[in-house]
């Protein structure tokens, strides 16, 4: 049986273990950084050192967890992890899947079907403008099952990132902005 959730600090170390398996897939696992404690931090606040006073924390990064429970043990083989954007055309916030699993063992289950239904009733119901997320251009059988449920491949836009020691470099370029002026 299936159940959807709203993760729990608890579930700390189950996430950082799904997120390993789907950048072990997605052949990615070396660009992982992410620790249970940072995962903690981020989705329900500064219990761990480094983090903001309680007062001023708010998440900004929000995950859901699926439970199936078969035999009398439940265990979490899924996840979305999510958080709002902004549409400035649509002067409306929208929700940004960062991202979607399932253990491979547990797909073809409506699992992640589940998730999806989930976060786009909650856009629904909270009148927000769309769902977004990305996903890898070989990721064929990723891309049919979104495609399965009415999603558009956008081909138009292209993603820009910028990270490690070229974010480092960017943040640390004089700006000296002054207003030109106006052309005649």
């Amino acid at each position: 049986m299936l159940t959807l959730r709203s993760a729990r600090r608890e579930d700390s170390n189950t996430l950082l273990n799904l997120i390993r398996e789907l950048a072990d897939y997605e052949k990615l696992l070396d660009q992982v950084d992410a620790t249970a404690t940072s995962l903690e931090g981020a989705l329900f606040g500064p219990r761990a050192e480094g983090f903001a006073p309680a007062a001023v924390f708010a998440p900004k990064v929000f995950a859901d967890v699926a439970e199936w429970t078969e035999g009398g043990t439940t265990s979490v083989v899924g996840f979305a992890l999510w958080f709002y954007n902004f549409s400035t055309f649509r002067g409306r916030h929208g929700l940004y899947l960062e991202d979607l699993y399932v253990r491979p063992e547990m797909r073809g289950r409506g699992i992640g079907k589940a998730l999806l239904v989930n976060l786009a009733r909650r856009c629904v119901d909270e009148h927000l403008a769309r769902l977004e997320w990305a996903v890898l251009d070989w990721n064929t059988p990723a891309r049919k099952f979104y495609e399965s449920l009415g999603a558009q491949g956008l081909t138009e836009w292209v993603p820009h990132r910028v990270t490690g020691d070229a974010l480092k470099h960017l943040a640390a370029q004089a700006t000296h902005a002054s207003p030109k002026p106006p052309r005649s």
